[in-house]
């Protein structure tokens, strides 16, 4: 659909998020910091409208969703949840290197977790989500699984998301040059 813009959200900070460890599917809250950065988010998306809202289940993006001032009619959608790491949740990648030397999420995944494959299907279907809606969509998630579907959009292979780093409370915006998908803006944290 071009012409549409997607504007992706990570969430605001955790403590986990913050000290580096892998946050899948364990539901840590906000820290103040991160309700801070949710808050002022209001300030970034005050004068957008959206055809839709999505948000992951998990409370950091839900409560980023909601102090980011968008409570009616948010679509909550298990797919936007964020890579299940498996055994190495919880850890950090300093950690999982010290049991396995020179491992790289992006090329090694995670055992008992799910493969990069899994995650690119779960947002190839949020694309698709996305692209049935009129008019401009945000949706709130995850750090990786946000990079993931931010390759997918652009026609890369999941494990280009490795390349887009993204903070906290960060949009980014997906969209259309001419008839091909783009990035249009990225990271844009506030600072």
């Amino acid at each position: 659909m071009p012409g549409q813009r997607v504007v992706v959200t990570r969430h605001g900070e955790t403590e986990w998020s913050r000290d580096g460890r892998h946050t899948g599917r364990s539901d840590v809250p906000l820290t103040e910091h991160g309700e801070q950065e949710a808050r002022a988010l209001r300030s970034v998306f005050a004068r957008e409208r959206f055809g839709a809202v999505f948000s992951s289940p998990l409370r950091r993006a839900l409560e980023t969703c909601r102090l980011a001032g968008f409570v009616e009619g948010v679509v909550v959608d298990p797919d936007l949840r964020e890579w299940n790491y498996g055994d190495y949740e919880g850890m950090t990648s300093a950690e999982i290197r010290q049991e396995r030397p020179g491992w790289v999420l992006w090329r090694d995944g995670c055992p008992g977790g799910e493969s990069i494959e899994q995650v690119a299907h779960r947002a190839d279907r949020m694309i698709d989500r996305f692209r049935a809606v009129d008019g401009d969509v945000l949706a709130f998630g995850h750090g990786h699984l946000l990079r993931i579907l931010t390759a997918r959009w652009l026609d890369m292979q999941a494990v280009a998301g490795q390349r887009f780093a993204l903070e906290p409370a960060s949009p980014s915006t997906l969209g259309y040059e001419r008839d091909w998908t783009a990035l249009l803006g990225w990271n844009e944290a506030q600072r």
